[in-house]
C-alpha cells in the first residue's frame, strides 16, 4: 500500500501495487512515430465498472462536487433527457506519470525519457480506449518546455492497462474512430501546420492535407466518421492568414493511402444558413458567423432531439450546430456556457470516460445514468467573452437540448474534465 500526494486537483490517495499489471518498453523508432508495446512488470493495478467488468479503480477522491442541475434544465428534462440522475461517481483509471516515453530534445541530440502529460481527446474502438497525451507541445507543433515535439497516443483496456503506445510528431488535439475499418484517426496542431495520422492494426500512417494551405487559414481538430464520411472540424480560422467569411467550418476528408494525402472539401461553412432552435431566433433562419469550430460528434439515434445528426461545437461562440448527412438543413442551438467535448449516455449502465489534463489522469465515471442525457465538459474560460485572466476550472455538466441551458452535475469525486466518451 502506498500513500501518494497527487496534483492540486486531487486529494492524497492510497493505491495497491499489482505484480501482474503491464508497463511499456520501447521497441521501435522512426522519424515520425515511435512505437511501444507492453511487457509484464509492477505498476498500479486498476479496474472499473465497464462493459460488464466490475471491480474498483486504483484510487478515488472522497470529495463531492457542490453543483447540481438548475431548475430551468430540470423543468424541460422530459424533452431533452437532461435531468440529473442519482449521484455519479468518478474514479481515477490511470495516471500520466505512470506511463513513460522517450524523445530527443527538440528532435536532436541524446534520447531522454519522460512521463506523459496533458491527456486530451479520447475515443473508444474495439473494446479499448485510445487517449491522446499532448506532452506540452504547442498548438502549431512548437517544442514543449521539456524539449518534446511528440504527443503520445495510448491504447488502454477498460481496466486501465496499457496495450500499446505511439509517439506522433505534433500536438494531438482531435481524435475519432472508424468502427467499420477499425481505424483511429488523430489530427495534430489545431491552430495551423496541421496534419493527421491513422492507426489501424497497430500500423501508423501519416497524411498531409491537400491543399497544403487549408481554406480556413487555420488547422483541424475533432474527427467523426458519420454516414461513411470522415468529418473534421476546421479549427482556428484565420490563424495563418485572413479567412473568408465563407471558410469551411467542417471539412469532409478523403484519405489517399497511395499518396498519403488527405483531401479536404467543405461540408458546411462558417457563414452557413441555419434555423434557430431556441431564444429569440427560434424557428427563424439565421446566418452563422462561427469563429471557433472545435469538437464534433455523430449524435446517437436514441437522443431525444437531433438523433442521427452530425453536431459541431463552436466552443467560443457558445453554439451547437446540427446537420443532416448532406451538410445542409442546419439547426443552431445557443447554449448558456462554453463547453468542450460532449457525449450522450446511451444506457443507464456503462461508463463515461473522461480526461483530466490538469491532473494528468484518465478517469471513469459510473452511473446510473439517464439515457439520452448530453453530458459535457463545461469550459467557461474558453468563451469568446471570457476575460484573458480567467482561471475558472472546467466542470462536469449536461446540456438541455431544448433550452440550451448548461448546468453542473452532482458527482462524487474530483475531476476537471476535458475529452470524454461514453461506453455502454
Amino acid at each position: 500500500m502506498c500513500r501518494v500526494q497527487s496534483s492540486s486537483c486531487h486529494r492524497p490517495f492510497t493505491y495497491v501495487l499489482n505484480s501482474d499489471a503491464p508497463c511499456v518498453t520501447e521497441i521501435d523508432y522512426n522519424q515520425s512515430v515511435k512505437t511501444f508495446s507492453l511487457r509484464t512488470a509492477t505498476r498500479l493495478g486498476v479496474t472499473v465498472v465497464a462493459a460488464g467488468l466490475a471491480a474498483t479503480a486504483g484510487c478515488s477522491s472522497s470529495s463531492s462536487s457542490s453543483s447540481s442541475s438548475s431548475p430551468s434544465a430540470s423543468a424541460s428534462a422530459s424533452s431533452s433527457a437532461s435531468a440529473a440522475p442519482t449521484t455519479l461517481t468518478v474514479k481515477q483509471l490511470i495516471f500520466g506519470d505512470t506511463i513513460k516515453h522517450s524523445f530527443q530534445h527538440n528532435g536532436t541530440g541524446a534520447t531522454t525519457t519522460g512521463r506523459l502529460s496533458q491527456p486530451d481527446d479520447i475515443v473508444a474502438l474495439g473494446g479499448n480506449l485510445y487517449v491522446g497525451f499532448q506532452n506540452g507541445v504547442g498548438s502549431q507543433g512548437e517544442v514543449a518546455p521539456s524539449g518534446n515535439l511528440d504527443s503520445t497516443l495510448v491504447e488502454l483496456t477498460p481496466a486501465g492497462s496499457v496495450v500499446k503506445q505511439w509517439d506522433l510528431k505534433g500536438k494531438i488535439d482531435g481524435m475519432g474512430a472508424d468502427s467499420a475499418t477499425g481505424t483511429v484517426i488523430a489530427t495534430v496542431n489545431e491552430d495551423s501546420k496541421s496534419s493527421l495520422y491513422t492507426v489501424s492494426s497497430g500500423i501508423v500512417t501519416h497524411y498531409t492535407y491537400t491543399p497544403s494551405s487549408l481554406p480556413n487559414q487555420g488547422g483541424t481538430d475533432a474527427v467523426s466518421v458519420d454516414n461513411g464520411k470522415t468529418l473534421i472540424s476546421a479549427s482556428a480560422p484565420g490563424t495563418s492568414g485572413k479567412a473568408p467569411a465563407s471558410a469551411p467550418a467542417v471539412f469532409a476528408v478523403t484519405l489517399n493511402a497511395g499518396t498519403m494525402t488527405a483531401s479536404v472539401a467543405p461540408f458546411f461553412a462558417d457563414n452557413a444558413t441555419a434555423t434557430g432552435v431556441n431564444g429569440s431566433d427560434a424557428g427563424k433562419k439565421v446566418t452563422l458567423a462561427l469563429t471557433d469550430p472545435d469538437s464534433n460528434l455523430a449524435v446517437p439515434s436514441s437522443s431525444p432531439k437531433f438523433g442521427g445528426d452530425f453536431m459541431l461545437n463552436s466552443q467560443g461562440d457558445e453554439q451547437l450546430i446540427f446537420s443532416d448527412a448532406s451538410g445542409k438543413n442546419l439547426q443552431v442551438l445557443k447554449i448558456s456556457n462554453s463547453v468542450d467535448d460532449i457525449t450522450w449516455a446511451t444506457s443507464a449502465s456503462g461508463t463515461l470516460y473522461t480526461t483530466d489534463s490538469s491532473a494528468d489522469t484518465v478517469d471513469a465515471i459510473t452511473g446510473p445514468f439517464t439515457p439520452g442525457t448530453a453530458y459535457t465538459a463545461v469550459t467557461p474560460c474558453n468563451a469568446n467573452s471570457a476575460p484573458s485572466t480567467c482561471t475558472t476550472p472546467n466542470t462536469f455538466g449536461m446540456i438541455d437540448l431544448t433550452t440550451g441551458a448548461v448546468s453542473n452535475v452532482t458527482i462524487t469525486g474530483a475531476v476537471t474534465p476535458k475529452g470524454m466518451v461514453f461506453v455502454p
